[in-house]
């Protein structure tokens, strides 16, 4: 095995071409997440961006798109901000991941949401959840009657709502791109309302996540594209949500939305509308990502897995890894109460905000 490492921007002609190859191959890979243009928009964020390029007798069998971090504690694209994170490899091709990190002199891969379908993050899984799809392959039509079946009093409750606003003044009217600057200012500001009633640290106090959804939100192609989509009752903007999207898959990403209007569920009612836009597209999906929020499971019509964990090979930084996993372990399975899950909560809390400050 060789391996080397780049950044997106330094990847050859035949390299960027076997990556699409690869992603077009893979029906697993069509998340935006795993297009090239998402590791380049990524690079115009962060400085410390990086492909590992894996090679097995001369030939590309997969790319481990990810960040370096300042202390060479790797983590996926986008750190904390990224839902879905993986290989992109041959079909059928084995990586044994663990070399291939100690070839490019990287201690630690950890990630929190790769591909449990992928036997090498699976292995190494300390926890496997699922990321929310919303199927439209049958169109959107057939989606919305399914979910009429399995939930009718959430999908009763929801025309509801999308009458009562549409009877407000003016009426509500969705926009599928809306290029005015103001609704992005707008989406940050209701984030950050939003993450200060809930105590949550403020994803978009960092500058290279704004500067992330502004790279996505310029790139316009076939295979990858940023996206921002609002709902407005007559004049006034209601919900803002800002995605991406390749030539089959629509990933929802970051939505906002007035706190005026949360009881009409103005957020839910943009979801859907993006998810009747996608599957006139022809997008087999909308991907929610994980988490288990009540509208998720509502409207969404599977889930794929997604584990958490770590790939490592032997250092001072994974046995500090290990020695702080073991201490969670072990205080989740004592008999304390509600305080045994507290080291847990702590851990994760300090590597996701590390992640966002890039350590």
């Amino acid at each position: 095995m060789d391996v080397g490492s780049k950044r997106p921007s330094e990847l050859s002609p035949a390299e960027k071409q076997a990556w699409r190859a690869f992603v077009a191959a893979d029906e697993t890979l069509a998340s935006p997440y795993f297009a090239i243009e998402f590791a380049e928009c990524c690079e115009e964020a962060r400085d410390d961006t990086r492909v590992l390029v894996i090679r097995k007798a001369g030939q590309i069998v997969g790319f481990l798109p990810l960040h370096t971090g300042k202390l060479g504690y790797a983590r996926p694209l986008a750190g904390p901000m990224g839902d879905v994170q993986g290989l992109i490899a041959e079909p059928g091709v084995e990586i044994d991941l663990r070399r291939a990190l100690r070839k490019a002199r990287l201690p630690l891969f950890a990630f929190h949401s790769a591909l449990a379908s992928q036997k090498v993050f699976h292995d190494h899984a300390d926890e496997i959840r699922g990321s929310w799809m919303i199927d439209l392959s049958e169109g959107f039509d057939s989606w919305e009657a399914r979910r009429g079946q399995v939930v009718p009093k959430a999908m009763r409750t929801l025309r509801s709502r999308r009458r009562k606003l549409d009877e407000l003044e003016g009426g509500y009217h969705y926009v599928m791109e809306d290029s005015n600057p103001e609704v992005f200012d707008r989406m940050l500001e209701w984030k950050r309302q939003q993450y200060d009633s809930t105590q949550v640290f403020n994803v978009f106090s960092v500058d290279w996540t704004r500067d992330l959804l502004k790279a996505v939100l310029r790139r316009k192609g076939e295979f990858f594209s940023g996206s921002c989509s609002s709902l407005y009752v007559g004049d006034e903007l209601v919900s803002v949500h800002i995605g991406m999207e390749t030539d089959r898959l629509s990933h929802y990403w970051f939505p906002a939305y007035h706190a005026d209007y949360a009881r009409l569920s103005a957020g839910v009612l943009l979801l859907t509308e993006a998810a009747r836009s996608a599957a006139a597209k022809g997008h087999r999906a909308v991907e929610l990502g994980p988490g288990d929020f009540q509208f998720k499971r509502d409207l969404s019509s599977y889930q794929v897995g997604l584990a958490s964990g770590c790939v490592a090979h032997l250092s001072l930084m994974c046995v500090t890894r290990d020695a702080g996993q073991a201490l969670t372990r072990a205080a989740e399975a004592s008999p304390l109460g509600p305080i045994r899950h507290w080291p847990g909560k702590l851990m994760r809390k300090i590597d996701r905000i590390s992640g966002f400050y890039a350590l």
